[in-house]
């Protein structure tokens, strides 16, 4: 045999021997067929919740509007009237030699005007009275706390109990627009005020709101 017979022989063993390499056998075909079709058939059955809402999808979203609040701003839009009507009352105690430990209560009267509650003799707290009332910035810091802190407290203490055990408040989720740009501390005020008077005054004590507001100053606390 020439070398040249031997070549072609060997290159055609060798080609030979690749394709049967590079194709699997008809045997294992078939197998391989049915695993690939029935995997998509049976891959739904564990995965059906992922297109179910389900109660904690619904909780989770709640809490993702709730966390998108920006409760740092409305703390410190009502910490600065705080901080001022606190500041009025203590200069209202010096400036009439009072205590400085004196308790005051302040809250509205029935003609919505500035009314004061305190140890004090009745000439001097009536004083106090009038010149509160005359007191625009006064009248107007109190005015906004009675309506802000309120919602505020129902807020903050809706988000810790969420925070500690994962309660989601239904009331708070109301309160909220899923449009962030509606979610100023007005438009939470607005809403909670009309959620206030359409429920009973003994569910707002139970959630630890009273329906009339107060201001209650001690200097030393």
């Amino acid at each position: 045999m020439s070398l040249l017979t031997s070549l072609i022989q060997a290159s055609t063993q060798f080609q030979l021997a690749m394709e049967k390499r590079q194709t699997p056998p008809s045997g294992t075909e078939s197998p391989a067929g049915k695993v690939q079709t029935n995997t998509p058939e049976t891959e739904p059955s564990s995965g059906d919740d992922r297109f179910t809402p389900s109660e904690s999808s619904a909780a989770n979203l709640a809490s993702l509007k709730a966390r998108r609040l920006a409760m740092a701003d409305y703390k410190q839009t009502v910490g600065q009237d705080l901080a001022f009507v606190r500041e009025t009352l203590r200069h209202k105690l010096a400036e009439y030699n009072l205590h400085p430990a004196t308790a005051l209560n302040v809250s509205k009267n029935e003609s919505g005007n500035v009314a004061v509650d305190g140890k004090m003799i009745d000439s001097t707290r009536a004083q106090i009275e009038k010149d509160l009332n005359v007191n625009k910035n006064f009248t107007e810091a109190f005015n906004r706390l009675s309506v802000n802190e309120p919602t505020l407290h129902f807020m903050d203490n809706a988000l810790k109990l969420n925070q500690a055990y994962g309660v989601n408040n239904p009331l708070l989720d109301t309160l909220i627009s899923e449009n962030q740009q509606f979610n100023g501390l007005q438009d939470l005020v607005h809403r909670y005020d009309t959620l206030r008077r359409s429920v009973s005054a003994e569910q707002l004590e139970a959630a630890g709101n009273a329906r009339e507001y107060a201001f209650n100053l001690n200097a030393r606390a």
